[in-house]
C-alpha cells in the first residue's frame, strides 16, 4: 500500500512498475504490456494516447482491477488494483456502453444507483444524485427514453453519467469519445476538466485520436505494450522539437524503430 509522505506531495493516483500482462496459457503466452512503469497524478487528466491494438483497453482493465494475469507493482489510491476497498472510489467507462435497452435512461441510472447506494434511508440521495448526474452528461431532455432508442452517443453518455453516480476518486474511461460528432466531443471535454478542477478528481482517458492529447495535462504514449513517454503535451513538443503531440509521437516511433534495428544489428 502507498501512503503519503509526510509534508510532502500525494502520492499519485496510479503507480505501477515492472507492470506485465499475459494472454493466453502454456509454453508461449502472448505478452500484451512489457514491463512498464508509469504514475498518474491526482487531481489531473492524463490521456493514455496509442494506435488500437496497443494494449490501452489491457493497462485500464489492470488499473480497474479486471484484467487477468498481472504481474509487477500496480498501486490505485494507495491501495492494490483490484481491492475490494477500491470499488466505490473508482468509476469505470468501457468502450461498449452499459446499458439497459428496456430501462429508460432515468430508469438505468436509478438501478444502478441502488447497487451503489442501497437502502430505504438512501431513497433521497439517490434521487439527487442520479438528477446530478443526467444534468452532467447534458440528458435532460431524454430522461424518459429507452435506452434503445438512443443513439450511440448518447448511450454512451448514459454510460458516463452512470460512472459518475458515485463522484468517484479516479475516472477511468476507454475511448469516451470515439464515434462522436466535434460539437459533443467538446462538450465531454469540457465536462472532464470541470470534473477534475471542481472536484479534484482524477481522469485517465485513452484515445486513439490525437489531437486530443491536446486537452490532456499529461500523457502516457503507449505502443505496442509499452511506454514510449510520460510528459505535458508542451514537454514533449519540445523535447521532439515537433509542433502537434502527432508529429512527436511519429518522431518518438521512429526512434524506437531504430534502437530496434541497431540492437538487431548488435546480435548478429
Amino acid at each position: 500500500m502507498m501512503n503519503n509522505p509526510p509534508d510532502g506531495p500525494p502520492a499519485p493516483a496510479v503507480h505501477a512498475h515492472g507492470l506485465t500482462v499475459r494472454r493466453g496459457t502454456g509454453r508461449t503466452p502472448r505478452t500484451v504490456i512489457d514491463d512498464i512503469a508509469f504514475d498518474v497524478p491526482r487531481g489531473r487528466i492524463t490521456g493514455l494516447l496509442g494506435p488500437s491494438g496497443c494494449g490501452k483497453s489491457t493497462l485500464l482493465r489492470a488499473v480497474v482491477g479486471t484484467q487477468a494475469h498481472v504481474t509487477g507493482t500496480l498501486d490505485v489510491l494507495g491501495r492494490p488494483a483490484g481491492d475490494p476497498a477500491l470499488r466505490s472510489r473508482i468509476g469505470y467507462v468501457t468502450q461498449a456502453p452499459s446499458v439497459y435497452d428496456d430501462l429508460t435512461v432515468r430508469q438505468n441510472l436509478e438501478y444502478f444507483a441502488a447497487i451503489l447506494d442501497p437502502g430505504r434511508e438512501a431513497r433521497d440521495r439517490r434521487a439527487e444524485a442520479v438528477t446530478r448526474v443526467i444534468t452532467d452528461v447534458d440528458l435532460t431532455t431524454r430522461t424518459d427514453a429507452l435506452a434503445v432508442t438512443l443513439s450511440g452517443g448518447q448511450r454512451s453518455r448514459v454510460s458516463l453519467a452512470v460512472a459518475l453516480l458515485g463522484t468517484p476518486e479516479l475516472l477511468v474511461l476507454d475511448e469516451p469519445t470515439v464515434g462522436l460528432d466535434p460539437v459533443l466531443r467538446r462538450d465531454l471535454w469540457n465536462l472532464f476538466h470541470d470534473i477534475a478542477a471542481t472536484r479534484g478528481a482524477t481522469l485517465l482517458i485513452s484515445s486513439h485520436v490525437m489531437d486530443e492529447a491536446e486537452r490532456c495535462h499529461d500523457l502516457l504514449l503507449m505502443r505496442e505494450g509499452r511506454i514510449l513517454a510520460q510528459d505535458t503535451p508542451e514537454a514533449l513538443r519540445t523535447r521532439t522539437r515537433s509542433t502537434t503531440v502527432e508529429e512527436g509521437f511519429l518522431r518518438l516511433v521512429d526512434e524506437a524503430n531504430a534502437h530496434a534495428a541497431a540492437a538487431r544489428e548488435t546480435q548478429r
